[in-house]
Formats: structure tokens, sequence, C-alpha cells
């Protein structure tokens, strides 16, 4: 999204709002069974933003860890994941992409964790599978 708009968005419950300067790095579907969890979706996507463009409001307090080296926020009151850094990839603050306003123009560029694809899920598209986690594709952006 090359655009000089600010994106802006919020949780299910609209008690924190989100708003960046910035369009993303990287957009990306994750398949990983953690991000399935979390997302409570067959796949996940999410736009990584470089560390400390994406403003919360009112603040969503401390992190939340269940994985090693992944950080993860959500809304205190509706439970929404709003969120995560990854030791992996320094320097980027991923986002749920269902929480941005502006999500219809900001399309997946590629698959993580492709290998942990459910079998029946079926997206027809040509976009680069990257097996694992494509962490040196998403830092390399």
């Amino acid at each position: 999204m090359a655009s000089t708009e600010p994106i802006t968005g919020r949780c299910y419950c609209g008690g924190i709002t989100l708003s960046a300067d910035s369009a993303p790095e990287v957009v990306s579907y994750c398949h990983c069974s953690d991000c399935r969890r979390v997302s409570g979706a067959p796949v996940a996507a999410f736009a990584g933003f470089r560390d400390g463009a994406v403003r919360f409001d009112p603040d969503p307090g401390p992190p939340v860890s269940h994985a090693p080296g992944v950080m993860r926020w959500f809304c205190r009151s509706c439970g929404s994941p709003l969120a995560a850094t990854y030791d992996y990839l320094p320097g980027q603050v991923y986002v749920p992409l269902g929480l941005i306003d502006q999500a219809a123009a900001l399309p997946p560029s590629l698959h993580s964790h492709a290998e942990s694809r459910l079998p029946w899920l079926h997206l027809d598209d040509d976009l680069p599978q990257q097996a694992q986690s494509a962490r040196d594709a998403l830092r390399g952006r």
C-alpha cells in the first residue's frame, strides 16, 4: 500500500483503536498452528509494520507469551488479538489484518509456514510459498 493516508483500525468491541502513519512493510498469510489458534481461523493474515509505527489507544497493557520468543497483546475487554512481536523478526510488529480498516487495500504478498496449511484449505493465488517461517522474506522487505 503506497499511500500517505494513515492506517486505522480497532478491536472487536472498539475499546482499543490503532493507527499508523506509514504503510506496513509486508503483509503475509501465516499457516502455523500458533497463528491459527490465536486467530481462531484456518489461516491468519498479518500486516508487518516497523517497530514504533503502530499506536494503540488506550495502551493495551503488558503482552503475554505462550511461545518462546513471541509476545502478543490482546484487548482486555473483548479478547481480540491486537499485535505480536517475534524475536526472530526484530524491529517489526505484526497486526492482524482483520483489525485494519484499510484491509481491502493490503493484499498479502506471501504465505508463511505453507507446509502447515490445512489440507482442505485451497487459496487460489500464485503468491510465494515459504515452507517454514519466511523470516528471511519478511525481514528482507
